[in-house]
């Protein structure tokens, strides 16, 4: 019989498809211990379940276009902060796509987002941004900027899509079939894959010009107007990387 260290560690081991197989295997050892293992592979094993049936739900809107063959979700990232650009993601996905955990990327963590930046960007079809810097939002005003970044992030992917599935906009300037859905970053997998990969790439630009610009704490507040943000404004005064049309209050 294996110790329970033994089995401990073969449980930590485990990859997400393989906890209900481990369940299985030790259901009729009674030590507490193992007991406990299976207890927590079953759990692991129902939620990935749950995750699986979740993800299906979020090809509702891409199901409803079968003869479309790219479909490309479209979100942005960045319309309110004080500093720093407005970035737009773009995002067709392959109709096997596998991903799990994909959704809202405010809903997800900074190390999930990360790791599902990385799978978008292996397993996309084509996956691109568009970035507006704050001098561009200042000229044009922010709406008029998140779509020009949108267009860009379009132009960008290679390929021309069949679709877009938008969050919440419909974009001006654009000559491709447009579905504008409420909420779509956790409706729609597509636009919540545009999300995740705007999201991360901003982060990363802001944790830059954090370096850059030290005294305003952009890694930490990636531009969004935090009390300590304000703080150093008014202290400091604005760096290149402010957007003045936001910040007339404070300078």
């Amino acid at each position: 019989m294996k110790a329970i260290s033994e089995i401990k560690a073969e449980y930590e081991a485990l990859r997400e498809n393989e906890y209900e197989a481990f369940a299985a295997a030790y259901a009729e050892d009674e030590r507490a211990g193992v007991v406990k293992l299976c207890v927590g592979a079953r759990k692991k094993a129902e939620a990935l379940e749950a995750e699986k049936r979740r993800i299906d739900a979020l090809w509702t809107y891409e199901r409803q276009y079968p003869d479309c063959r790219f479909i490309c979700g479209i979100d942005e990232v960045g319309r309110g902060p004080f500093a720093g650009p407005v970035v737009a993601g773009a995002c067709i996905l392959p109709k096997d796509c596998d991903i799990l955990y994909i959704n809202d990327s405010k809903k997800l963590s900074e190390k999930m987002r990360e790791k599902l930046y990385d799978d978008i960007k292996a397993k996309a079809v084509a996956v691109s941004v568009g970035v507006i810097s704050a001098q561009r939002i200042d000229e044009i005003n922010i709406l008029q900027a998140t779509y020009e970044a949108m267009r860009a992030a379009i132009a960008g992917l290679g390929v021309t899509p069949d679709l877009l599935l938008n969050d919440a906009v419909t974009i001006p300037q654009v000559n491709i079939p447009q579905v504008p859905i409420i909420k779509g970053d956790a409706k729609s997998i597509s636009i919540g894959a545009a999300s995740i990969f705007a999201k991360v790439t901003r982060d990363r630009m802001m944790k830059e010009l954090g370096k850059q610009y030290p005294v305003y704490g952009f890694e930490k507040n990636a531009g969004y107007g935090t009390a300590e943000h304000i703080a150093a404004i008014r202290e400091y005064g604005p760096c290149p990387e402010h957007r003045r049309s936001f910040i007339h209050d404070y300078i």
